[in-house]
């Protein structure tokens, strides 16, 4: 193989241009090679333009099957029938590269008709009718076969009339193609490609646009049958409109009163009433208690507005349905009691008279009976519970805690792990015992907890959380009840009764000491405990033992010294004894100033940056010498 057929095979790899591939057989004349060395060389040539031409063929039919395709899906996709119509002459006219395409659709009684243009520039072209047998659109629609003229005017193949002459020579159109739109038998129309300079539309061009025209007659029929579809579902829609009002409200009404006695029969709650009625009625449902708290909400992340509150204090006033255009409150009645209010908001679906019919309200009334009654049934529950829980937890401050197994099954009835840590809290709480008995017991049950009366003092127990959260949550949840500030003590996490029997009846004597602290300090309103009152905490200590004084002050440190074998106690000993004089600690020490202050460093990252603030460093010589003494 020759340096010159090498070249051509490059050339073709490299998608040269036709006139590229004269280089070579130039260059051999120009060397004065052999007349049959140029022969040969010019046979490759020919040979390479053909594979050229031949691969660029494929390469435009693919491009051509490509936009085909595109074309076809995007006509899939339309349902306009304009936006279809104005689709497929667009597509055409990219597919052939013409000047113009327009497609005409049938009219029975007068002919063909122009329906959309791409490229025309007259308005006489646009207006033009073409009847059966006239012309080149004529004889598609006639013999339902495609036909094409390099030079429509002097070509004596089709009948011609002065009329479509006129608006094809105004427009200046020389080219034309055209095929039918079939339906199975049926043409539909006609879809033409155009060109103002003569030029012969060839097989490839006419298969191109049949194939896009029976996509496009498919698509046609499928956006006329969706018009004649729409147009029927649409009158349809206004006659069953008027029977569906009429049937909506006993649909409601019954659908509701299924909703709501299924509700009380299997045991549902106020959230699945208000989930319902919700559904129901389209609209948003809120059930407030008389403090115009929410108790449940079919939309929990909207808050009630002043108007709606107004509302619902207004039913609460009348003892009845109250409200207007889109907000409507009926009060939660058990007998004369008021339980609270069921708030109903604005609808999802606008009513043609915007009020509240009979129906809907009595949908409305019924729930905030069965809300009266779910209510009741959870505060019997509530009490029942609580009084249980109460009387265990008085039980084991009293310190007759029952067996293991006895206490294990009575926490299981109760849903409660008793070997769990507990904080106990003790509060001094003014005013009503029974109201703020009643609070407390509300307070433990939605914390998991318990709850007692004793001694004049409200008790509770809180699991898996520290003192200081613990008292926290009683202050918050006894503020309103009492009316007045809260004290309170706390004491723990200490383990469980099932853990260690003993360890509550401590925590509460820790709680019950905090609390007499704080009441004796004037720390009234606040929560206290041992860790709060500081040095004075070791006089409060669960078991009285220096030695927990001792390990909450300086328990890294012993830790480390005994796990490092290093001297950090015996440094800070002699640091305060030397009244923090590094110098004399050092020489106290029989060490370096470098060395004792590496040792104060470690100190400070295990107690702390603040362990020399006045307040702590009494605490911690306190410490050190209960820790001298224990030693």
């Amino acid at each position: 193989m020759t340096v010159e057929v090498f070249a051509f095979l490059e050339m073709l790899a490299g998608d040269a241009a036709e006139a590229d591939f004269e280089r070579p057989a130039q260059a051999a004349r120009a060397a004065g090679m052999s007349a049959e060395e140029q022969e040969r060389i010019d046979h490759a040539k020919r040979l390479a333009l053909q594979v050229r031409a031949t691969l660029e063929a494929r390469r435009r039919r693919e491009g051509e099957l490509g936009a085909l395709f595109e074309s076809a899906n995007d006509l899939a996709m339309l349902t306009n029938l304009e936006a279809v119509l104005q689709a497929i002459v667009t597509r055409a006219r990219q597919l052939l590269n013409s000047d113009v395409a327009y497609l005409t659709l049938n009219d029975e009684r007068r002919g063909e008709y122009m329906r959309v243009t791409e490229g025309i520039l007259t308005a006489a072209f646009r207006s033009t009718r073409i009847p059966y047998g006239i012309g080149l659109g004529g004889l598609v629609a006639q013999t339902m076969k495609p036909y094409s003229t390099a030079d429509y005017i002097p070509d004596e193949r089709f009948r011609h009339a002065p009329d479509i002459d006129g608006a094809v020579s105004g427009e200046g159109i020389r080219a034309i193609i055209g095929v039918p739109l079939l339906l199975g038998t049926q043409v539909i129309g006609v879809l033409f490609a155009a060109n103002r300079t003569v030029r012969p539309f060839g097989d490839e061009a006419s298969a191109l646009l049949v194939s896009l025209a029976a996509h496009a007659a498919i698509a046609v029929d499928k956006a006329r049958l969706l018009e004649e579809t729409r147009a029927a579902v649409a009158e349809l829609e206004v006659t069953t409109r008027k029977l569906q009002a009429r049937n909506e409200a006993v649909e409601r009404a019954a659908d509701a009163h299924d909703r709501l006695t299924r509700i009380v029969v299997e045991g549902g709650g106020v959230d699945d009433v208000v989930r319902s009625v919700a559904e129901v009625l389209g609209a948003r449902v809120v059930v407030l208690d008389l403090d115009g708290e929410t108790i449940a909400s079919s939309a929990p992340d909207q808050t009630v507005s002043d108007y709606e509150a107004a509302v619902t204090r207004r039913s609460l006033d009348l003892s009845r349905t109250a409200g207007s255009g889109d907000i409507y409150a009926t009060p939660v009645l058990a007998g004369a009691e008021q339980l609270g209010s069921m708030l109903l908001g604005p609808r999802e679906v606008d009513r043609e008279d915007g009020d509240l019919d009979d129906g809907d309200q009595r949908i409305l009334e019924r729930a905030a009976l069965v809300t009266a009654l779910l209510l009741l049934f959870r505060r019997s529950v509530a009490e029942a519970e609580g009084r249980v829980r109460g009387e265990l937890l008085d039980e084991l401050l009293s310190g007759t805690t029952p067996d293991p197994e006895t206490l294990r099954e009575r926490g299981r009835l109760l849903q409660a792990d008793l070997s769990r840590d507990y904080a106990v809290v003790v509060a001094d709480v003014p005013g009503d015992r029974a109201r703020v008995g009643q609070a407390a017991t509300f307070v433990a049950a939605t914390h998991d907890g318990f709850a007692a009366v004793r001694q004049g003092q409200v008790v509770l127990i809180f699991p898996d959380c520290d003192a200081r959260a613990a008292g926290e949550l009683v202050v918050d949840g006894l503020r309103l009840s009492a009316a007045a500030p809260v004290t309170v003590g706390a004491a723990g996490p200490v383990p469980g009764p099932l853990s260690s029997p003993g360890a509550v009846v401590r925590g509460y004597d820790e709680a019950r000491r905090c609390l007499a602290a704080a009441m004796t300090l004037g720390r009234e309103g606040q929560v206290v405990t041992a860790e709060d009152l500081g040095f004075v905490g070791l006089l409060l200590g669960s078991d009285g033992h220096p030695a927990a004084y001792v390990t909450s002050r300086l328990g890294p440190v012993i830790d480390y010294d005994t796990a490092k074998g290093s001297k950090l106690v015996e440094t800070l000993r002699a640091y305060f004894a030397a009244d923090r004089n590094l110098t004399r600690t050092a020489a106290a020490l029989h060490v370096h100033v470098n060395t004792v202050t590496q040792r104060l460093e470690r100190v400070t990252r295990l107690l702390g940056k603040g362990w020399q603030d006045p307040e702590r460093q009494l605490e911690v010589q306190l410490a050190l010498r209960l820790h001298q003494l224990v030693a």
